[in-house]
């Protein structure tokens, strides 16, 4: 019998990790028969963001995806990432529908469910535990694990020993950030066996380029179950290679008992996947070590990086690499783990940008601040939190014990697109991208983002208007360009921001032969006018002091504000959406407002005026 089980994460966190989430179920159903004969402990495939992506970019019920992978791995147990009270989604749920999709995964196929939170707050784990373990399931405990002067190996025995006391069938050691070095992996480890008594199962991104000695240490210290993934999707951002491991510990009383070529024949295969989805492939494939610093993951970078780009400030990475540990303090050491790394770092690069700290802060910080997604694990700055929520209540008590049942309101609200508990379920995860998928599912009209084939040169015929969306093709490599916004220049050289390949980027645009309009004077543009719009729907620039802009690109969720409504300086006018967390942009001056430029779900850049402001 192996000493040490493998569970590969190929099927989510592989892919997940370096084609940003986009493999389609149709290439992972032919492979099935061959990953069920290998003997591993679990397949992780799903949770995390492949429900998100599912529905958003491939236009695949994550459901049914669920219920294939089921019946094509019937001897092999199918896990999944839960985020707690968070689920799948980035904020706390009400108890009934925790208990409610857990039951419903539980029913179509999840029979490992790896519960963590973010806080490492004990208390956002009770309810979907308890829900695990009334379905019959595996319940497995993971610790978020990061460094800081508050998080110590006595600080994860304690919770350690929390999810033992909750019914917890093993530890998980969560390791995101590749932070977790061989030694301490290997007290760690001794220390929750000798607490515990529970297995202990470990999970090390390979970022760092650590987590192959990590696995290793902890397997010497008595952790049970490794956490790998194939090699055509390892490494990198992602994890160690399976065969590596299966061939390290071979012969040994480690000995997993995997069959090196059956690993090798999967592998070839998933190689072959792989070129499918290259307009996907993540830059960070290869070893950074920068996280063992600044802590930050490495899909974390690459979010920073896409957002600076969209501003024209990729210049300011260092900055707000420098930044995201300060903000970390600030807000008393969460780990960097969704959702608070996108809550520090959307805040770090706020800070920098705005060129004042907390200037501008965003609705989930001021959210943090207020206990509602738990209790900080040190001391939050109370500096910060007044000047971010003022005199606000801060919340002790559990998060969800103040939401109230959502269940029957969320099944009234998307009554007659529903045709089951699960779509209900996909609606409260994800309620405006949902109803659009269950309108399309209904219509008929469901279509995929489309591949793009490796060196294709596919070229649509020339629209016979001003394109946003288009494709290029220069020596022999095709690009696909979403313009997203323009940008304003006192030179000839005007910033365009652009997505390419679904990288967004910023380029500059000389013009050559433009035809510049003054004003009557002669001296240049008004600025006590809004611009005209160069063409139909697209929002003016800002011109003056009342114009309110976004202070970084992103798109409207709601706009709080009606013509003529009078507003004071500083009070909440738009909602914006950007790196997926809200921030609220404030009126910059008091006065009535007199216009309204964008409407909910626009997609906006710093150079667009949104409202107009006429000063009192």
């Amino acid at each position: 019998m192996a000493k040490v089980f493998v569970t590969d994460l190929v099927l989510r966190d592989g892919h997940q990790s370096l084609i940003a989430t986009r493999m389609q179920t149709a290439d992972m159903l032919p492979i099935c028969s061959k990953l069920d004969q290998v003997g591993f402990w679990s397949l992780e495939a799903w949770g995390g963001a492949t429900f998100d992506a599912c529905v958003r970019f491939l236009r695949e019920d994550p459901w049914e995806r669920l219920r294939q992978l089921r019946r094509a791995l019937p001897n092999t147990p199918i896990q999944m990432l839960l985020r707690g009270q968070n689920l799948l989604g980035y904020r706390h749920y009400p108890d009934d529908v925790v208990r409610a999709f857990v039951q419903k995964s539980a029913d179509n196929g999840v029979d490992v469910f790896r519960v963590f939170d973010a806080m490492n707050d004990l208390r956002n784990l009770r309810v979907s535990i308890e829900a695990v373990k009334a379905a019959g399931k595996h319940a497995e405990g993971a610790i978020s694990y990061t460094t800081s002067p508050v998080h110590d190996i006595p600080h994860f025995v304690t919770l350690a020993k929390g999810m033992a006391d909750m019914g917890c069938d093993t530890i998980a050691i969560k390791d995101m950030a590749a932070l977790l070095t061989p030694y301490t992996a290997y007290e760690l480890v001794q220390a929750i066996r000798a607490a515990t008594d529970l297995p202990v199962h470990t999970h090390s991104h390979a970022t760092s380029g650590l987590a192959h000695m990590t696995h290793l240490k902890a397997v010497e210290a008595g952790a049970t179950i490794i956490d790998t993934c194939i090699g055509a999707f390892a490494e990198g951002a992602s994890h160690p290679t399976t065969q590596s491991l299966v061939a390290a510990l071979a012969g040994t009383e480690y000995d997993t008992g995997l069959s090196l070529p059956l690993l090798e024949e999967i592998s070839a295969y998933f190689r072959e996947v792989r070129r499918k989805y290259w307009q996907f492939e993540s830059e960070f494939t290869g070893t950074d070590t920068r996280s063992l610093i600044n802590q930050v993951p490495g899909g974390m970078i690459s979010n920073l990086a896409n957002q600076l780009k969209e501003q024209g400030a990729i210049d300011k990475m260092d900055a707000v690499l420098d930044e995201i540990p300060r903000v970390r303090e600030d807000l008393g050491y969460p780990p960097l783990v969704t959702p608070t790394s996108q809550i520090v770092g959307t805040q770090a690069a706020l800070n920098v940008l705005t060129g004042a700290r907390y200037k501008s802060v965003t609705n989930e910080v001021k959210l943090y601040l207020q206990g509602r997604y738990g209790k900080a694990p040190g001391q939050i700055s109370e500096t910060v939190r007044k000047l971010a929520i003022g005199d606000l209540d801060v919340i002790s008590c559990r998060p969800a014990d103040l939401l109230p049942d959502e269940l029957d309101k969320l099944r009234s609200e998307i009554e007659g697109l529903a045709k089951s508990d699960e779509d209900v379920m996909t609606y409260a995860m994800f309620p405006d991208l949902a109803k659009t998928w269950l309108q399309e599912r209904a219509a008929g009209s469901l279509k995929p983002e489309q591949l793009q084939p490796p060196g294709s040169s596919q070229q649509d015929s020339a629209p016979r208007y001003a394109a946003d969306e288009f494709r290029i093709t220069l020596h022999g490599e095709t690009y696909h360009i979403k313009l997203s916004g323009s940008g304003r220049s006192d030179t000839s050289q005007r910033p365009y921001f652009v997505s390419i390949d679904g990288v967004s980027e910023e380029v500059l645009v000389e013009s050559l032969n433009e035809v510049a309009i003054a004003d009557s004077s002669g001296s240049g543009p008004r600025i006590d006018k809004p611009a005209v719009p160069a063409a139909p729907g697209q929002k003016p620039r800002p011109t003056h002091p009342g114009h309110v802009t976004a202070a970084m690109p992103g798109s409207i969720v709601d706009v709080l504000v009606s013509v003529g409504q009078t507003v004071k300086a500083g009070d909440g006018v738009l909602v914006i959406e950007a790196m997926k967390m809200e921030n609220e942009v404030q009126a910059p001056i008091t006065g009535v407002v007199i216009s309204i430029f964008a409407k909910k779900g626009d997609a906006v850049t710093p150079d667009m005026a949104l409202v107009e402001i006429q000063p009192e």
